[in-house]
């Protein structure tokens, strides 16, 4: 469930950069060891159905629900029965005979007292009516704005459902529902599951749609939403795909989601699962990121983008990560909170999946080193904490970039251990034994043991159950007379905090000018001294080949190892060496290679990272080097060199400037060239400035840029 903005990729890239240097890590600001110990909930029944009629007023903000529970009783002589109930007003409680049931309300539940007793297995059915207004959680009334037309939609996660109907709000049980929800005549309402019916009543001037979701899912996914919605129509196979937008999103609704039929076909081969459930709707909501409900995931508006903009501001990160989620999540889902990983890794290493299968190997790469850096980030400035945790005050605790980053990487560093074949065996496995039923970790360790064979305690213990990471201190010799090359490797993580002594497969590379040697080690104490067989002095020695590991790492190496780095390595490696050589950074050689990688490397994501480099250098052909980067084919790379010749506040540059606008066809360049002519500080670029602040883009960036640079000049 994606809580946060979606990274746009010049994030994702500056994550990266950060997350190849070994800093101190700071003392934690949260100790999480002191939060509130938690368990799972236990019940006294167990919810079978929930039968939810709800009449929805848009301009009252209000609601009138009636919501029948079916449930059977798990205690001999249940005699009463605790919903979780908030924000509303119960008005009556009756059962199947249409019996009157004594009940009481508090601040956060529902007290109903049966008729008789109920044996243990006994089925027991009863319908509460009750009101609400302008409820503060859970169920959200929106105004009309410029980007969304006056709705309503529920934003029930993670246990907030409750705020609008009575049921038994916690994830480890499992429920089929209805919803029929009466709404004002021109609106259309999205839920979960498969459409009964709509009903028009000319006469009260309402319509009326009636959802089933028949097959079993837990509470925090039961989700509606109402709105003037236009609906488009897409499929794969026979599977129903649609995208419900608001009127001036229409033709942007292919551009943003149009990969998702190819993205099921992808999950449905990769997890060994077909997707579960009748149609997968992706449904507009003004606020949040992405929050998955079960066949119908609410989407923020934000993400829309038209044909033009999509390369510039794609949504398959978030599209794919929610999609994921109809697995991790709906069909299998956390039995507590503590096993928050179970959504969260699993959907953020699928949107991983994805985008390499989608993008290509490089751009995976790179998408895997942004998700390190995002957890680096959390992990030095925040806290640590095991990835499983029983120690939380709120759920929402536990969705952080522990659960969702420091997950996929550990997921990631799995499938290298077990092998590629067993590892999605196991993933199909996962799913097939626990479809429709909540899940703990110990059901994902028992799958990857009757998989694969292998005892992986040692591996789920040090990875999700103890906080922390390994931080390598790694140095290399050439020992000439011997012909091998001596590689020390030391773990120098703060061992204080609970943080243990890693035991990890590493890949060494050591590549000399008659070719290159692989070989796998296994690290396991503090420190550990490797020998390999070298005739020549290497031209690199490259510690985790292919980054597989989760960690921190300080390599000290030559210059002539760094330039051949950045010139020969994968794209990480070349990443990492654009940064390191800034140790050499008087050095006209290292101006050179990073001159050089910023102009002709294939990829992307390098040339930015060695232009970023060559901007700190003392070379006197930055300017220049810059100005023809700010032409490169790809924008991540113009951004990049507008935004540092920017910062020369040159106002020779203006023209420059002036040019670029005109011609350049990213609205992320055109903004950040009209930010440059604010810093150049030349007043006489305002009437310039006003004009471009009338051009469409994407989210008025444009016109705020030029708005920003205009203040900034009338500033001055």
């Amino acid at each position: 469930m994606t809580k946060k903005s979606t990274l746009i990729i010049g994030l994702i890239l500056t994550l990266a950069g950060a997350a190849f240097a070994q800093t101190a890590a700071p003392a934690p600001s949260i100790d999480f060891s002191k939060k509130t110990l938690q368990s799972e909930r236990s019940r006294s029944y167990d919810a079978l159905h929930y039968l939810i009629k709800l009449s929805v007023d848009l301009d009252r903000k209000a609601f009138e629900g009636e919501t029948t529970v079916t449930l059977t009783s798990l205690r001999d002589g249940l005699a009463s029965c605790v919903l979780d109930a908030e924000e509303f007003k119960v008005t009556s409680v009756r059962n199947d005979y249409g019996d009157a049931l004594a009940f009481t309300q508090s601040d956060t539940e529902l007290t109903v007292t049966l008729a008789r007793p109920a044996k243990f297995g006994e089925t027991v059915t009863f319908t509460c009516s009750y009101a609400g207004a302008n409820p503060k959680i859970g169920l959200r009334f929106a105004e009309a704005t410029a980007d969304n037309p006056k709705m309503v939609f529920s934003d029930s996660f993670p246990d907030k459902v409750h705020h609008w109907f009575p049921c038994y709000d916690y994830p480890n049980d499992k429920v089929t529902n209805e919803l029929i929800v009466t709404v004002k005549a021109g609106n259309k309402v999205g839920a979960n599951g498969r459409l009964v019916g709509v009903t028009e009543n000319k006469a009260a001037g309402t319509v009326t749609y009636h959802w089933s979701q028949d097959l079993p899912h837990s509470t925090y996914l039961i989700f509606f939403a109402a709105a003037p919605y236009v609906v488009v129509q897409d499929s794969y196979k026979t599977l129903p795909v649609n995208y419900w937008v608001f009127s001036q999103d229409e033709k942007k609704a292919l551009p943003t989601y149009g990969k998702t039929p190819k993205m099921i076909e992808f999950f449905n081969k990769t997890f060994g699962y077909d997707y579960p459930w009748q149609k997968y709707d992706q449904i507009s909501v003004p606020s949040g990121g992405g929050a998955e409900s079960t066949s119908a995931t609410a989407m923020t508006q934000r993400i829309m983008v038209d044909a033009a903009d999509e390369p510039e501001f794609p949504a398959i990160g978030i599209v794919s990560h929610e999609l994921a989620h109809q697995w991790w999540g709906d069909l299998i889902t956390l039995r507590s909170w503590a096993h928050t990983w179970l959504n969260e890794s699993f959907g953020t290493y699928s949107d991983y999946l994805y985008q390499r299968f989608d993008l290509g190997e490089d751009e995976g790469a790179v998408n895997l080193a942004g998700k390190l850096a995002g957890y680096l980030r959390e992990a030095k400035t925040r806290y640590i904490r095991p990835i499983v945790s029983d120690r939380y005050d709120k759920p929402g605790d536990m969705f952080d970039s522990h659960s969702y980053p420091k997950g996929a990487l550990v997921m990631h560093m799995l499938r290298s251990i077990v092998g590629e074949e067993p590892f999605f065996a196991t993933i199909s496995h996962f799913l097939h034994h626990n479809a429709f039923q909540p899940a703990e970790t110990a059901d994902f360790i028992r799958s990857v043991k009757i998989v694969t064979g292998q005892n992986l305690d040692w591996f789920f213990d040090q990875w999700l159950f103890k906080p922390g990471h390994p931080v390598f201190d790694v140095k290399n010799e050439w020992d000439a007379a011997r012909k091998v090359v001596k590689l020390t490797v030391a773990q120098v993580q703060d061992f204080s905090r609970g943080i243990p002594v890693f035991r990890v497969p590493m890949t060494i590379k050591v590549v000399t000018a008659k070719g290159a040697a692989t070989t796998k080690v296994w690290i396991k104490d503090k420190v550990e001294t490797f020998e390999f067989p070298a005739e020549t002095k290497p031209l690199l020695v490259r510690f985790d080949e292919g980054n597989l590991i989760l960690k921190e790492a300080a390599f000290s190496k030559d210059l002539d190892e760094l330039l051949y780095q950045l010139k020969s390595d994968d794209v990480i490696g070349r990443i990492a060496a654009a940064g390191d050589l800034l140790q050499f950074k008087d050095d006209p050689r290292t101006a050179a290679g990073l001159a050089a990688s910023a102009q002709a490397d294939p990829f992307w994501a390098v040339r930015k990272a060695a232009l970023e480099s060559s901007a700190k250098t003392s070379d006197k052909g930055v300017p220049a080097l810059l100005k023809k980067a700010a032409k490169d084919a790809n924008s991540s790379v113009r951004l990049a060199a507008v935004l540092t010749l920017g910062d020369l506040k040159d106002r020779g540059l203006v023209e420059f400037y002036k040019q670029l606008f005109n011609k350049d066809t990213s609205p992320r360049v055109r903004s950040e060239a009209l930010r440059a002519l604010g810093k150049a500080g030349d007043p006489s670029v305002v009437p310039f400035l006003r004009q471009a602040s009338s051009v469409p883009s994407r989210q008025n960036m444009v016109k705020r840029a030029a708005e920003g640079a205009i203040k900034q000049l009338e500033a001055k």
